[in-house]
């Protein structure tokens, strides 16, 4: 499902339907009225004419029939009108709601719209809010269906993919909004808020019934096993990417793994505060206490879900490292080829082919000459094959390979960073993967953006892994990843392992406890 990225125009012309309404109940009233007042009359006179001349008897009972006649057309007429006029103001006053204009004198005072910096903020917000539900939802998602099954979650996996489908079009709304920030309108800013607000609704409906189907107030006993089988099944991955880790730094360029370097230590993080509260679920449970039970398993799933995120990251970019390896050589002959047809077209300005017909054949040949030396990078030599030959209109195949491999290693910064980073960034690897299948070049550019974007943010927000008593336990990084709503709580606070955990649903329901 890929919601229209313009709705504007039908919500407009719906607001006239209850104008409609008032006048079609109005006219019809009117109707009523010409077509029995008629009858009412003629009767009347009818019955009036023979009085004299029958008696009084037969005078009582024109009178009479005249009498229940007009008892019965008379308040139909009267309740006719009546609704016909509350219709009408009823309409008047939606219309007034609309334009936010005062139904009379020294009434509320008009509602302004926000300015366009307040409305700028606010879309940001509305990303930033509604892909960290998507977010969250779908990591919880993964546990539930791990438990019951594909079958069981239908409902929620289709609110995800619903959301889904509107923040990606939000998220293109932006994009645009972005390239061209003087020629865009309030309309697309409104646009983006109103997607994301229903992107929250959607799964905010659902977050009851996915509450319902864990049921984990009546019994948690088989959630909390099934996350214990994945932390454990983690942990020992976690130690296989550490040796990993270090045979690409043996094997590659340092450049080639410098983007994970940092992974395993942040994936062993995470298990430290997944183990703190995979503990203290259980001794709450054991204790009664349900509440609190619920809030620390919950918490542990999520930083379960992201350490996984880190060390799958690992385990793809040992794969891609190995795939741009091999495909590296063909790659080359494929840029050497375009180079030699480019020097052949005729049609082209001299100059301009010739610079980069130049660039081309100094790269390709300081890349082969990489390659046989080593240890390389190849994902960054296919990344430069690609640079060089985009101008002369003959990207090779395997530049799909660097892109796909920079957009997930952007998302999985993002997911496991989301407590810092902004709209800017989330924006930017929306935009790589709307590109990915057709402009891979493009979507690398993008996905790069995008992750320089996070990093600065991160850097902003601050080192949460070293020195104080909270870096220690994973509290700081599970507030960094979004695990934990708020900021960094007090390191005593042991009632859940230092804040609210996130769960399934919208903006409405994704912090509520239990």
């Amino acid at each position: 499902m890929t919601p229209s990225l313009t709705r504007g125009r039908p919500l407009r012309a719906a607001s006239h339907i209850p104008v409609r309404l008032a006048h079609a109940a109005l006219g019809g009233a009117i109707g009523v009225m010409w077509l029995v007042l008629p009858g009412v009359t003629a009767d009347h006179e009818r019955h009036e004419a023979p009085v004299s001349a029958v008696g009084s008897a037969r005078g009582t009972v024109a009178q009479e029939d005249e009498t229940s006649t007009g008892d019965l057309v008379l308040p139909l007429v009267a309740a006719g009108t009546a609704t016909a006029v509350a219709a009408y103001a009823y309409a008047r006053r939606r219309r007034r709601a609309r334009t936010h204009t005062p139904a009379t004198p020294g009434a509320a005072p008009a509602q302004v719209p926000p300015p366009a910096p307040e409305l700028d903020r606010q879309a940001r917000r509305s990303l930033v809010t509604a892909d960290d539900c998507v977010r969250t939802s779908r990591e919880e998602l993964g546990f539930v269906e791990g438990l019951f099954g594909a079958e069981a979650v239908v409902p929620f996996t289709e609110a995800v993919r619903y959301a889904e489908a509107e923040l990606a079009a939000a998220f293109q709304l932006r994009q645009t909004y972005d390239d061209n920030p003087t020629d865009a309108s309030r309309d697309t800013l409104d646009e983006i808020v109103a997607r994301c607000v229903d992107a929250g609704r959607r799964l905010d409906a659902e977050a009851a019934g996915f509450d319902q189907l864990r049921a984990l107030e009546q019994d948690m006993s088989g959630a909390l096993r099934h996350a214990e089988v994945r932390f454990r099944e983690l942990n020992g991955r976690t130690g296989a990417a550490g040796s990993t880790l270090a045979a690409l730094g043996e094997r590659y360029a340092p450049t080639a793994s410098f983007s994970a370097s940092a992974q395993v230590e942040q994936a062993k993080d995470r298990l430290v505060f997944a183990t703190t509260g995979l503990n203290r679920a259980r001794q709450s449970a054991d204790l009664g206490e349900t509440d609190r039970a619920v809030s620390h398993l919950r918490a542990a799933e999520g930083a379960i879900a992201q350490a996984e995120v880190f060390v799958d990251g690992v385990d793809r970019l040992a794969s891609a490292l190995a795939a741009a390896a091999q495909a590296l050589p063909e790659a080359l002959d494929e840029a050497e080829a375009a180079v030699v047809e480019a020097r052949e077209r005729p049609a082209e300005p001299v100059g301009a082919l010739e610079g980069h017909v130049r660039r081309a054949e100094a790269t390709l040949a300081a890349v082969r000459e990489e390659a046989a030396a080593g240890p390389y990078d190849p994902l960054e030599a296919l990344r430069r094959v690609a640079e060089v030959t985009a101008p002369l209109a003959a990207v090779p195949g395997a530049v799909r390979l660097v892109a796909r491999g920079a957009t997930a290693d952007a998302d999985g910064l993002i997911g496991t960073h989301r407590g810092a980073v902004g709209a800017e960034a989330r924006t930017r690897l929306a935009e790589a993967r709307r590109l990915l299948d057709r402009a891979p070049t493009e979507a690398d550019t993008f996905a790069h953006q995008s992750r320089e974007l996070a990093e600065r943010d991160i850097r902003a927000h601050g080192n949460p892994y070293g020195g104080r008593p909270e870096h220690t336990n994973g509290v700081a990084g599970a507030v960094l990843g979004g695990i934990l709503l708020g900021d960094l709580p007090d390191a005593k606070d042991d009632a859940l392992t230092g804040g609210t955990p996130a769960s399934f649903g919208g903006p409405a329901t994704r912090a509520r406890r239990g």
